[in-house]
């Protein structure tokens, strides 16, 4: 399943099969074709551990009419064919898109996917980096029967009036159909209220429904006091349901004022870690038991929150999220791009798709309280500045509920301290940087203020040090033993928690994960970035206690 709830009930919505056939196109590949699981990385094929190439995944399905193919994803870019000729392409590992079929003969028919996960000219985002671009159908793929109508997508925005909660709900209906047609759009959160309106549906268009409903007897949604509500919408013909969509959401409200972030009208203070998703066993491919053991460590540090660095998550973590009550800063995909990478003339077409499939695809899940972007990018430069500003507009035109910001690398010289509702920046004293940690954040915060920063919410989005799990040197505490890391930690922890100009930290890293080789074989030991409070298979470094013992104070 693609998400941890059914998101229908009346469109019939099935998984595909898990084993696929799996071929390779390109050198360093498999010798002959292989049978492999999906959601999967090619990366766990014992041939396969660095290949960088074209794999080809083909299923044979049995289904007609029409039909929707679901990705969740596939890294990084993708070519769906049904039956030899083509539906779709699609770029980025970290969103879901679909392949649409109509008017199919019913019998069988073969599914294919070309997954390419080679670098280029052509992707500017998925480049040599500190993480791995994994080859594959990394999420699930559902396969959907559609009728001549069906909903896309649905947004619930909360908000506290004087008569209490108001959920502000928009529904997006697509006509598949060459006439005009009339239905009847029901919208039910079960036990709080049910609305229902007619639609007329233009031939081949996409009609957007609105409607507000006041729930005075909704319950808040909390950090670790998670309260969900379903909401059902339910396309009718006739008095007949042809169609429906089923998503959560939550009554919650997130403002910034002055130097606070505020959930609910309460002030956040922010205890957490940044996640990448790669797990030593499954690549980015996690099944949910492993992103609930994530998630419950966390809980056990004493943790509130998490970043998905540097990308969209899997929606079902973001479920987990929703239903144990974490926040999520969530981000489009970017890191660490200079500015002649972001002249790329990809580039903002490129961040522009993401970030919008990100919103409109996550925008209900409540745990996301704040929306980022372009990690550690050309901020110090004018176009970069720009290419900032461009996209925070972006996100304010898709999601005016929500907070922005980005992290910043530290650096002086910053430019967009002023643009973002949020300012968070990442700091690494003690690692990279000698001097006290103490007086490096405030000497950065001093900074912020004076460079149009001034009045808002700080958070240090980044701050750790590294540790090869095993490694021990408790005498001369050299780096990458697990004693050194324990004793950066600590220093910074205490600093940034006892700082009143910031609203919180995320430590990085929570697990240890693989980067590419090209570019980083020689900063990171083992090819690994090695700042988890864990390694790669969750097993705990002495870090692990450490902050166990600082966050929970």
């Amino acid at each position: 399943m693609d998400r941890l709830f059914d998101a229908h009930r009346v469109r019939p919505s099935r998984e595909a099969a898990p084993l696929w056939n799996f071929r390779t196109l390109d050198e360093g590949g498999l010798e002959s074709p292989v049978k492999t699981l999906v959601p999967g990385v090619w990366e766990t094929l014992p041939r396969l551990r660095s290949y960088r190439g074209r794999g080809v995944f083909e299923q044979a399905i049995t289904c007609g009419g029409n039909v929707r193919f679901l990705f969740g994803g596939v890294s990084f870019r993708a070519k769906v064919l049904l039956d030899g000729q083509e539906l779709c392409s699609h770029y980025g590992a970290y969103t879901a898109f679909e392949a649409l079929a109509e008017n199919l003969p019913f019998g069988k028919h073969t599914l294919t996917v070309e997954a390419d996960n080679r670098f280029g000219e052509d992707s500017a985002l998925h480049i040599p980096n500190d993480y791995y671009s994994y080859g594959g159908i990394t999420r699930p793929v559902m396969i959907q029967q559609l009728g001549d109508a069906y909903i896309t997508r649905m947004q619930v925005t909360p908000a506290m009036t004087p008569e209490g909660w108001r959920a502000d709900i928009r529904v997006w209906v697509r006509s598949l159909s060459d006439v005009p047609a009339a239905c009847y759009l029901r919208i039910t959160i079960p036990g709080l209220c049910e609305q229902g309106m007619p639609v007329r549906l233009q031939p081949r268009q996409e009609t957007m429904v609105h409607c507000a409903v006041t729930c005075p007897d909704a319950v808040a949604w909390q950090p670790l006091q998670a309260k969900l509500y379903t909401i059902e919408a339910r396309l009718e013909k006739d008095g007949i349901p042809v169609d429906d969509l089923i998503d959560r959401f939550g009554f919650r409200e997130v403002k910034v004022e002055g130097q606070s972030i505020l959930l609910n009208g309460k002030k956040l203070l922010l205890k957490g870690f940044n996640r990448h998703e790669d797990y030593g066993a499954f690549g980015c491919a996690i099944p949910v038991s492993a992103m609930y053991e994530d998630l419950s460590l966390m809980l056990d540090l004493g943790c509130n929150c998490v970043r998905t660095c540097h990308y969209p998550n899997d929606p079902r973590f973001l479920d987990l999220c929703d239903e144990l009550g974490i926040l999520v800063w969530e981000e489009s995909h970017a890191r660490g791009l200079s500015e002649k990478r972001m002249r790329n003339p990809h580039f903002l077409e490129q961040t522009f798709l993401c970030t919008r499939e990100m919103v409109q695809q996550h925008y209900n899940h409540p745990s996301v309280f704040i929306w980022g972007c372009l990690n550690e990018c050309a901020d110090d430069t004018e176009y970069g500045a720009d290419c900032y500003r461009q996209v925070y507009q972006l996100l304010r035109q898709l999601d005016a509920s929500r907070p922005v910001t980005a992290a910043l690398l530290e650096r002086a010289g910053g430019l967009v301290f002023g643009d973002s509702d949020v300012v968070s920046v990442n700091l690494y004293p003690q690692w990279y940087y000698s001097g006290a940690t103490g007086e490096q954040i405030a000497a950065k915060v001093d900074e912020i203020h004076k460079n149009g920063g001034a009045g808002k919410p700080i958070i240090l989005s980044e701050i750790g040090a590294g540790a090869i799990y095993g490694y021990h040197d408790p005498l001369g505490e050299s780096k990458w033993s697990e004693e050194r890391q324990c004793t950066i930690l600590r220093r910074q922890i205490e600093a940034a928690l006892t700082n009143e100009n910031l609203s919180g930290i995320l430590l990085w890293q929570f697990a240890d994960c693989r980067v590419t080789e090209e570019e980083w074989f020689d900063k990171r030991p083992r090819t690994y970035n090695n700042k988890g409070v864990v390694d790669e298979y969750r097993r705990p470094k002495m870090s692990y206690m450490l902050v166990r013992e600082l966050f929970r104070r």
